[in-house]
């Protein structure tokens, strides 16, 4: 890791850090103007679906395409997906095309009672939670409308090489970025709004 971007990181951490802990002393989420994952959405929807309708999105194996009619499909029959708009049964179409099936050890008797958040692998809203937030304000990353393959070469790019994601997580990333980023300067809290990448 060079220099410069060690220094962007310390100045990032400096800025993000304080912000997050006054927001969490307050009991407010400062990061609530970003939209949930396909891994929040399903834990969301998770707590009122039958067992076995859950079941079956943690078990199956579909493309996005696929994912989207059968979510659509369940929404119209009520139920917490009947809430999601389509924005969030795309990203969690495109979760579950990532993330399913589960290995069958995995899969809990009872979902409704299981801690799906330690189970169910991370989502794009996760990751970037966690790693472009090391570097640099989260607001960098989720204002700016890329395009996927533009949001993998920024990735791809020698200040971004290091960022601790396999292919699939940073496609991922890519992925939940496209579908919910872009998102504008004045939905993001004020003191958010500030700092930004050095690099």
């Amino acid at each position: 890791m060079n220099i410069i971007r060690v220094c962007a990181c310390i100045c990032a951490l400096l800025v993000t850090l304080p912000l997050a802990e006054t927001a969490h002393a307050q009991g407010e989420d400062v990061f609530a103007f970003i939209p949930s994952g396909g891994r929040t959405l399903l834990i969301q929807i998770a707590k009122d679906a039958p067992a076995d309708e859950t079941k079956t999105l943690l078990t199956g194996k579909r493309s996005r395409a696929e994912w989207m009619s059968h979510l659509k499909a369940r929404a119209k029959s009520g139920g917490a997906l009947k809430n999601l708009d389509e924005t969030e049964l795309l990203t969690l179409a495109n979760y579950l095309d990532f993330n399913m099936p589960l290995p069958a050890d995995m899969v809990p008797a009872d979902p409704a009672k299981a801690d799906l958040e330690k189970l169910l692998p991370k989502d794009g809203r996760d990751f970037a939670m966690e790693e472009c937030q090391f570097c640099h304000v989260i607001t960098v990353v989720v204002t700016q409308d890329k395009t996927q393959d533009a949001w993998l070469g920024t990735m791809n790019k020698p200040s971004h090489i290091e960022i601790r994601l396999t292919p699939e997580q940073r496609e991922a990333l890519a992925n939940y970025l496209v579908l919910n980023g872009a998102i504008p300067e004045d939905d993001v809290p004020e003191e958010l709004r500030v700092g930004g990448a050095s690099y």
